[in-house]
This record gives C-alpha cells, sequence and structure tokens, in this order.
C-alpha cells in the first residue's frame, strides 16, 4: 500500500468495513466513506468515532466520489444503483470489493492465520488475537465482531487491532466465495454447513483454502470438516475435538458454568492440563481448541496458549449479558443461522429458566435460503414453556425476493408444537416480551446485520 493512497469505503460503518477501515489508515491510507446508517440516523456514535479518527464522512449520495485517484471500496453485494458506485463510474475511480484489499493485505504479511468455518469465527478469532498479543506477539487483527479484550475509551468499536506488519489475524469469509483469495500460514476450520452457499461450493471453498495452508487447524467434530483432514499430509495437521480421542488437542471432563466452562486439555501421551474459559457453552470450548491449535502452529506452547486464554473475555453480541432487572436476564446475541442458534439454545437449556427468543431475520435472502433449518431448529431447540416472537427480516433497502416471511418459518415451528409468533415489528415484540416476561427468565435478542439491536436489547433491559 502507497502511503497517502486515498481510499472511500462505501458502508464504512459494517462490521467488515469498519476494521479494515482503521487496518488501511494505520497503513498511511487517507480514508473516507459514507453509509445508509449515517443518513438515517442509526448508530451515531459508531460514526463519531470514526470521526475522531480523522475519517471524513458523507452522504451516501456519490458526493464523497469525487475523483480518479480515490479507490472506491464496497461489498461484492453492492448494487450498481448506489450512488457512490455511480460517481466512482462517471469520474474513473477504481472499484475494489472489501475482500480483495484485505486478502491483499493478508497476504503480503510474512505470517497469516486466517479463521474459516460457518460458525465461531469471530469468537475463534478473537482468541487468538487475545492469545498472541498477551504473550507479546503484537497481531494485526481484523474482525468481524467486537472484541472486548481490545476495547479501550480511545477504541470503543475494537473489531480492529492495529499491531505489527509480519503478523496478521483475519476473520475470512466463505459466504461471498472470497475466501479463495487468502493464501494462509495457518488456515482454521471451525466448522462446515449449509449456509450462503451448497454443499458442493463450501466444499470447494474450504479445501483450497487449507491446501493453501502451511498448516491447517481442523475440527474432527464436525463432519464436513473431517473429511479435509485425509486431503493433507500429517505434517500439515493440527487436529482438535471433544468427542475425538485420536485429535491432536481435545478437551474432556467439561464442567459448564453459568458464565463459563471448564475442560482438560489433553494431547497425545501429555498429561491433562486444566483450563477456565470465561465465555459458556460447549461450542466455545471448540473454539477454544481452534484457537490453541493454531497458536501452536506458530510455536506457542500449549500450556502459555491456555493460560493465556483463561483472560478472554468475549465477543460483543456473542451471547452478551445486556444486564438483569426484576429477576429477568436480557442477552444480546449474533445467532442467525441454525448453527449459531442451536448453540446458543441448547447452553442456555443447561440452566433452569424459560427462554422468550426474539428472533429479526438478517435479510430475505436468507430467510429464504434458510427457511427449513430455521424451522427444524427452532422447532428442536426450543422447549415447550419457550417462545419465539418474530418481527420481519432485516431491511434497509435495494432489490430481493421477499416472498419468505417471517410468517412462514412461524407456521412450520408452531406446527411442530412449539409457541411461536410473527408480529407486525419490532416494537410490537419489544411490548410482547416485556408483557410476557417474569422471574428467572433469560430474554435473547437475536440477529445479524443491524447494529440497532443492541439498542434494542439494552432498551428492554431499562423498561425491565
Amino acid at each position: 500500500m502507497t502511503p497517502g493512497q486515498k481510499y472511500f469505503f462505501c458502508g464504512i460503518g459494517g462490521s467488515g468495513m469498519l476494521p479494515l477501515s482503521l487496518i488501511v489508515q494505520a497503513a498511511g491510507g487517507v480514508v473516507a466513506g459514507s453509509d445508509r446508517a449515517l443518513d438515517q440516523g442509526r448508530t451515531a456514535p459508531k460514526f463519531d468515532f470514526l470521526r475522531s479518527r480523522g475519517v471524513a464522512l458523507f452522504a451516501q449520495d456519490g458526493s464523497g466520489v469525487l475523483s480518479a485517484d480515490q479507490t472506491v471500496v464496497a461489498s461484492a453485494a453492492v448494487e450498481e444503483t448506489v450512488p457512490d458506485i455511480q460517481s466512482a463510474r462517471r469520474v474513473g475511480a477504481p472499484i475494489m470489493f472489501r475482500a480483495e484489499l484485505l486478502a491483499s493485505l493478508f497476504n503480503a504479511a510474512e505470517v497469516s492465520i486466517g479463521v474459516a468455518g460457518t460458525s465461531g469465527k469471530s469468537t475463534t478469532t478473537g482468541m487468538i488475537a487475545w492469545i498472541l498479543a498477551a504473550l507479546g506477539r503484537d497481531p494485526t487483527v481484523v474482525n468481524g465482531a467486537e472484541m472486548k479484550n481490545f476495547i479501550t475509551p480511545d477504541m470503543p468499536f475494537a473489531s480492529a487491532r492495529v499491531g505489527g506488519e509480519d503478523l496478521f489475524v483475519a476473520e475470512v469469509d466463505e459466504s461471498d466465495g472470497s475466501i479463495a483469495r487468502y493464501n494462509p500460514t495457518v488456515a482454521v476450520v471451525g466448522n462446515i454447513a449449509h449456509d450462503h452457499k451448497t454443499m458442493e461450493e463450501l466444499r470447494e471453498l474450504f479445501g483450497g483454502f487449507v491446501a493453501r495452508a502451511k498448516t491447517a487447524v481442523l475440527n474432527r467434530d464436525n463432519e464436513e470438516t473431517a473429511l479435509l483432514i485425509d486431503t493433507l499430509p500429517a505434517d500439515q495437521l493440527i487436529t482438535f475435538g471433544i468427542t475425538h480421542a485420536s485429535a491432536d488437542l481435545v478437551a474432556r471432563d467439561l464442567e459448564y458454568l453459568p458464565a463459563g466452562v471448564t475442560f482438560s486439555l489433553v494431547e497425545p501421551g501429555g498429561a491433562p492440563l486444566g483450563v477456565t474459559l470465561g465465555v459458556p457453552g460447549m461450542h466455545n470450548v471448540s473454539n477454544a481448541l481452534a484457537a490453541i491449535g493454531a497458536a501452536k502452529a506458530l510455536g506457542v506452547p500449549v500450556k502459555d496458549a491456555a493460560k493465556a486464554l483463561e483472560g478472554f473475555t468475549g465477543i460483543k453480541r456473542r451471547m452478551d449479558v445486556v444486564g438483569e432487572a426484576k429477576g429477568v436476564t436480557v442477552i444480546d446475541d449474533f445467532g442467525h443461522n441454525p448453527d449459531k442458534i442451536t448453540a446458543t439454545l441448547r447452553t442456555l437449556h443447561g440452566f433452569p429458566g424459560r427462554v422468550l427468543v426474539m428472533f429479526q431475520p438478517h435479510g430475505f435472502g436468507p430467510l429464504r435460503l434458510m427457511k427449513d433449518g430455521f424451522i427444524a431448529t427452532f422447532a428442536s431447540e426450543l422447549a415447550a414453556e419457550d417462545m419465539l416472537l418474530m418481527p420481519e427480516p432485516v431491511y434497509f433497502g435495494g432489490t430481493t425476493d421477499r416472498a419468505v416471511s417471517s410468517d412462514d418459518i412461524v407456521a412450520g415451528v408452531t406446527a411442530a408444537g412449539r409457541r411461536a409468533f410473527a408480529l407486525p415489528d419490532r416494537a410490537a415484540c419489544g411490548e410482547k416480551l416485556i408483557e410476557l416476561a417474569r422471574p428467572g427468565d433469560r430474554i435473547v435478542v437475536m440477529g445479524a446485520r443491524d447494529d440497532t439491536l443492541s439498542t434494542f436489547a439494552a432498551e428492554l433491559l431499562t423498561r425491565l
């Protein structure tokens, strides 16, 4: 990257764009941007933070793209009708996809760790980042969520960590196929499940990702991920698992706590090592094993990585406890696909209390694609006394097929014998939750692509 090069981020407040813009700025780029949320008056603190970092912000009307010496950075899903894109075409400014820019920075690093998988990427990335930072390795990190360990008054939105140039850790995405751009030193794959692409497409993308790595860290417990193990030589592998004793890193004797979990970590021929995590659930044990495996691939002793991980405080919106009032606990959660929703509900059902879920789908496209999975998940994972409330999917504009609605999910869940309601909007869901809540309940606000869900959860707590 050339110092002083100008970049204009279209959608700069997004979970993937914001951290990348900070890394580009730290590398000497001149950063500006626009965002639909800024125009609509949503999530103002995030934009105040960007301004405080010297980022010029514009309305998303094309006014910020003025010359050919700006590189416009956009997501793969951006539409040609967006005024910033039209302005870029008019003035001859190059357009670069976010993943293309991130991959170029990632691939330029001497050592890189790419974290992939359908679920758990952000948490695993945060765990790896914390282990390496705590042990003095000074990683540069781009994550898709805010890492609590790195939040400070000067960095309230810590989805990025600016570190050295030689060690780069990034969450990489398969949903748009951009995982194919990354050439990692260490490739971490936690799990593979049907989400945005067909299984055939996913197998090809993940297979290529691990084949390009010097070392692959793979989950033996996940059937699809385990298939990758046979495609690689043994000296290129570190495996982990909870149910598979043949893995290189095995977790045994799990003990679940309300706010964490303890387990014994075993390597072949080694003595058990006690580990305590400050984040709950079996899925986080698996994430922890992946993170320890990635550190091991860089030569970090397992006992040192495990000890550092005990200081990991979590990721925002990953079973994030907002607070408790009148005996009711409010939780903010990123669950938006069947695997993530299952992990959250199973963890919560490890302890007594009814679960009231407000699930806002993260778009009409994903809702259509995962309709059957959503119905099956809520039908099997909700307890008889639990309740599901759903507004319509998040929609901030653009063209999309809206044939499948929240009503379709609710109808399927209700037909399976569980209690579910489709309500006109999120405000109606809030009213219903306040009406229903009683001491001992857990209210879980679930969904992605909408930062105001956290505000909604905080408002529920205040009303309680």
